[in-house]
């Protein structure tokens, strides 16, 4: 079941070189974290350790580090302490939305609100996002506070507005890219519009790293909405039902919803006003994702915004920093994990 746009024959290690390129600074960044987290309150520090051994891909601290380094940032420590603080807000989100959604297992660990309840990981999410405040009243620089503060409502409302539409199958596609705009993506442009404004850069630059940053993180979770329903790829590991088991509807189902006839979206409305969704009713959309293809539809949807990305970038002269981020656009659709 399941149809896949071809990957190309060469595999993507952009997020491999970007890490390399920077690991000396992503340990540092790590510590850093690991300092800031400390708590005299045993509960939350035993909570906070169990969090950052969950381990992650530290993308949107790589995203800091990398554009930095692409605006020429190499001397001082401020790039460290606004990757970990971007990390911290990520971490909060996380925490709070595992409580919404009733999560009990991220990657691969049982979560915090499993293991120590709702309220608990709701006051150690709020804990970190003090702590990242900290953080960046220390740094000192007004732009930046202003920038992550109003990055961190956006999540926020992001939130709120799927909660609103939840088990909404006629969504809107402009109502849904709002919400991962807010959700995912305004913290990836703010990840990578930090790296330039420490390094003092003109607006221009600011915008495109800006941009790139946006555009890289609806790819990202368009990518991530799609490999819910992509059975092809459990190959690589990948569970697939994720969302579907949760209610929450994303691209492939919208899209989906748009191409069936009325008595497939009857059918489609039925599953998911049930309380519960089984396998029965995974297989049975499964089956309607591949008649309509709409996997490939998702991912045409995805290069949109990856040639936007990646555009984004040409204002900067060509260096090895500039080709591993433009690489980074294609490896966030073509991953599987």
């Amino acid at each position: 079941m399941g149809t896949v746009v071809q990957l190309k024959t060469k595999i993507n290690d952009s997020y491999s070189e970007l890490k390399n390129s920077v690991d000396d600074k992503l340990i540092l960044v790590d510590e850093r974290i690991k300092q800031k987290l400390t708590s005299k309150v045993e509960l939350v520090d035993e909570m906070t350790k169990y969090q950052l051994n969950t381990g992650g891909k530290r993308i949107r601290a790589l995203l800091t580090l990398g554009s930095a380094k692409l605006c020429g940032y190499y001397k001082g420590g401020r790039d460290i302490n606004l990757s970990a603080c971007v990390e911290l807000i990520h971490a909060a989100t996380l925490m709070h939305d595992d409580v919404i959604d009733n999560g009990e297992v991220r990657r691969g660990k049982k979560t915090l609100n499993k293991i120590w309840g709702n309220q608990s990981s709701i006051l150690v999410g709020d804990y970190l996002l003090s702590r990242c405040f900290e953080m960046m009243v220390d740094d000192g620089d007004l732009e930046i506070l202003k920038l992550l503060s109003s990055t961190s409502a956006e999540i926020s409302q992001g939130e709120v507005l799927q909660l609103q539409h939840n088990k909404e199958i006629d969504i809107l596609e402009e109502t849904y890219l709002k919400i991962i705009s807010w959700k995912t993506a305004s913290l990836f442009a703010a990840s990578t519009k930090v790296g330039a404004i420490l390094s003092g850069k003109e607006n221009k630059t600011k915008d495109a790293l800006y941009s790139y940053g946006k555009n890289l993180g609806l790819t990202f979770q368009i990518a991530d909405d799609t490999l819910d329903y992509n059975s092809d790829l459990k190959i690589f590991g990948k569970k697939i039902g994720n969302d579907f088991f949760e209610g929450k509807v994303t691209l492939p189902i919208i899209l989906l919803y748009q191409k069936i006839n009325d008595k497939e979206k009857r059918e489609l409305l039925t599953i998911f006003n049930k309380p519960e969704r089984n396998i029965n009713d995974l297989n049975k959309v499964l089956d309607m994702i591949n008649k309509y293809k709409v996997i490939n539809d998702c991912y045409k949807k995805a290069e949109y915004f990856i040639n936007i990305a990646s555009n984004s970038l040409n204002i900067f002269e060509d260096s090895k920093e500039k080709k591993i981020l433009k690489n980074l656009t294609y490896f966030s659709l073509e991953r599987s994990f």
